[in-house]
């Protein structure tokens, strides 16, 4: 790694560790082994730090996105019709990858950790927590399920609440679990049952 990508590392790893406000650019300069006047040439600050990580792991969850074959979530039209050839099988194939991602990858969970700690601490922290973990997840499966309804692959009902209704149980599991790597078959197999649920209620058979 460069120089530049070792200070984002540790800088994440003390984030996620003892807290965005408690952690100074002298502990991060320490971790990487280099002088804090040597950091300040990468980083104009500890903010621009923080922002260049959520900027990272945008770029990662889009990565992540291609990789699995995830529709364009900027297209819930186009979306949708990818998502309706989809068998339920695939649906939790899909789910389980998707909250392996946020669960295990070393980036992505450090990261939500990061976030949820500094939420209470930090109003701005708070806001990138619930526009990546709550708004933009919503949004994105109300606008799709919308389209869902309307090509009558669901039954009708309202987007919003079937959003929430799928999104929501697969939030708590990934917070249930996240402590508890040991476990990971169970968490899987509640996400398994949870989808399979999902399906079963809303999904029209046409």
């Amino acid at each position: 790694m460069t120089t530049k990508e070792r200070i984002i590392e540790e800088a994440l790893t003390l984030f996620s560790s003892q807290g965005y406000q408690g952690t100074s650019v002298k502990n991060i300069a320490d971790l990487v082994g280099i002088k804090d006047s040597s950091l300040y040439k990468h980083f104009r600050s500890k903010k621009e730090i923080f922002d260049t990580i959520v900027q990272e792991m945008s770029v990662r969850m889009e990565k992540m996105s291609r990789e699995y074959g995830l529709p364009d979530d900027q297209n819930p039209v186009e979306a949708a019709k990818i998502y309706e050839k989809i068998t339920p099988e695939e649906l939790v194939a899909l789910s389980k990858k998707i909250f392996l991602f946020y669960l295990r990858d070393p980036f992505a969970s450090r990261f939500r950790r990061m976030l949820t700690m500094e939420q209470y601490r930090d109003r701005e922290i708070y806001t990138v927590y619930r526009g990546i973990f709550m708004d933009a997840a919503i949004r994105y499966q109300t606008e799709l399920f919308a389209e869902m309804v309307q090509h009558k692959v669901f039954a009708a009902a309202d987007p919003q609440t079937m959003a929430v209704n799928f999104y929501a149980p697969i939030f708590l599991l990934l917070t249930q679990y996240d402590q508890e790597p040991e476990k990971e078959e169970e968490a899987l197999l509640a996400i398994e049952r949870q989808v399979a649920e999902f399906v079963r209620i809303y999904k029209n058979d046409i």
